[in-house]
């Protein structure tokens, strides 16, 4: 069993591995959300002829601005699902002809074809692999474990049974932090186009942020548990 404990805990390495992009692939999306929260604040102002000053006599102006600006959020919003799943999206601001109007009455239209790749769902699904791949360790060799041999443990190592549950616990964390991650840039579509959208977009933003998923007290418990020996 002392055997089998060490290739867990190496399938535990390559899930630090894992993680470590999934929290670079995190700074991303916190950057790309920023950026599109503050072109949607921007997009409300833009739509008060007051606010272009000397500028409101330039014919053309207040529609030239708002579809350069609607540009740019196209691309972040492309971004950000590129991000979360990397895949062939297009991105339209379906509305009239006139910019001007059509901000308030438009409807955001994404249609996606996903190709798996890595980014958010690339990282989730490796680490459903790897659970995958340890239930094998103790269900596919020559010996299958015995329910006294996963309870077994030797000195501070962690039992195989330890050893299945903090993987399966850990993807499953990913899992559903990935699932809340898409629902969140879905809603920002929507929240594109709403009024005094503000409180929204702090909102979720902050869950974005703030990963409910993925509870570090939770995940550093885990690998305390499987690397024990190397705390001591």
């Amino acid at each position: 069993m002392e055997s089998m404990v060490k290739k867990y805990q190496q399938k535990f390495r390559k899930v630090k591995e894992e993680m470590g992009r999934w929290e670079e692939l995190q700074s991303r999306l916190i950057s790309q959300f920023t950026s599109a929260s503050a072109i949607i604040q921007r997009l409300q102002l833009l739509q008060d002829p007051k606010k272009y000053g000397a500028l409101e006599c330039v014919q053309g102006i207040q529609d030239a601005v708002l579809a350069k600006q609607l540009e740019s959020l196209q691309t972040i919003m492309l971004s950000m699902n590129m991000t979360l799943f990397l895949c062939s999206l297009k991105f339209h601001f379906m509305g009239a002809v006139d910019l001007k109007n059509s901000f308030s009455t438009s409807r955001t239209r994404v249609s996606a074809i996903g190709y798996p790749m890595e980014d958010f769902r690339g990282v989730s699904s490796s680490l459903e692999k790897v659970v995958r791949d340890g239930r094998q360790l103790v269900k596919g060799g020559s010996t299958v474990a015995t329910a006294k041999q996963l309870q077994q443990r030797v000195g501070i190592k962690p039992s195989l049974a330890d050893c299945l549950e903090g993987l399966r616990l850990l993807s499953e964390m990913h899992h559903s932090e990935y699932l809340l991650k898409s629902s969140v840039i879905s809603a920002l579509a929507k929240v594109s186009l709403t009024p005094s959208a503000s409180d929204d977009l702090n909102a979720l933003q902050q869950l974005l942020v703030d990963q409910p998923n993925i509870p570090r007290e939770e995940v550093q418990g885990i690998f305390d548990i499987i690397f024990a020996e190397d705390i001591t």
